[in-house]
């Protein structure tokens, strides 16, 4: 049965100027959420005096009916990679809203929240800043000096490792700035002298190792360090320094991998097909890293390298 005004007393469709008003709600409580997260962007308000507005009022409250990855997106320098790894370790749903937090996990966050806001980085046991080394490897041609060369070019507070390499340069490689080319004998006594965090020799054919001197110094000093270098090379970090966060830089498909290689024309075809044979050998160890990131566009691919680098 319908009355005068249109309602369904058996409970069934809602009157259209019910739905109009619910419409209109819904829109000014997104514009609300939209205002807050804006105020944090610009840092108008603080992230930390949001969640504590959230947690003090209305449930109803825009502070309190936004998703806690919401709030942590709007916080500058914080992208998806690191709002994910964040609300991992802190033990909350992607789901959660602000306001629906338990107590447990409103400390949790209230905690990482103040942490930030004192610089975002912790003291460790002797009062320094803690550091962290980030390795990123991955299969030939994924495009991992790319994303490095974007890194050195867009990010000048990040510092990047150089590898000391028997290889002769490719064109517009400069030595001192992508690698230290080196001769065999050098190499040779490099290794004797312990200067290596790590060495290898890659695809039968050429030795890359990693100055440990210019790291060694870096970390004591509570910087994050960036070093990219191969499969074999990240394994020997991991062993020699298990708390080095290892990345694994994925291409979108195989395809596009063969595309990449035999586009940049610097190999003969042989050596083509022994690289490709090499990669998928190479892509059968991207479990053994800590966070995978997927080469789709080298801008986007080298900001969640560089949020990696940030010790939450």
């Amino acid at each position: 049965m319908v009355d005068g005004a249109g309602t369904d007393r058996r409970g069934g469709t809602p009157p259209e100027v019910d739905r109009a008003a619910a419409s209109r709600k819904a829109v000014e409580a997104r514009r609300a959420r939209a205002t807050v997260k804006h105020d944090i962007a610009i840092r108008a308000r603080r992230a930390i005096d949001v969640v504590e507005s959230a947690w003090a009022g209305e449930q109803t409250a825009p502070e309190a009916t936004m998703r806690v990855r919401e709030l942590l997106l709007s916080i500058p320098n914080v992208g998806p990679t690191k709002a994910d790894r964040v609300m991992e370790e802190l033990g909350i749903a992607a789901s959660k809203k602000v306001g629906g937090l338990g107590i447990r996990q409103r400390d949790k966050l209230r905690v990482w929240l103040a942490d930030r806001e004192r610089g975002g980085r912790r003291s460790g046991a002797h009062g320094a800043e803690r550091s962290r080394l980030v390795v990123l490897a991955g299969p030939t041609a994924v495009g991992k000096g790319t994303v490095s060369q974007h890194i050195r070019a867009n990010y000048p507070d990040v510092l990047l490792s150089i590898s000391a390499t028997t290889r002769p340069p490719r064109p517009g490689e400069v030595d001192g700035q992508h690698y230290y080319f080196v001769s065999d004998a050098e190499f040779d006594r490099m290794v004797a002298d312990h200067e290596f965090l790590e060495w290898a020799t890659v695809h039968n054919a050429y030795r890359y190792g990693t100055p440990r001197p210019p790291i060694d110094r870096a970390l004591a000093a509570g910087r994050s360090v960036l070093l990219e270098i191969d499969l074999q090379g990240a394994r020997s970090v991991r062993a020699a320094m298990p708390e080095a966060l290892l990345v694994f830089l994925l291409p979108p498909s195989w395809e596009e991998l063969v595309r990449r290689l035999v586009g940049r024309g610097t190999e003969s075809p042989a050596e083509q097909a022994r690289r490709l044979e090499t990669a998928k050998v190479e892509l059968q160890a991207q479990d053994e890293f800590d966070v995978k990131v997927v080469n789709r566009e080298v801008g986007r691919a080298a900001h969640e390298v560089v949020e990696l680098l940030e010790v939450p």
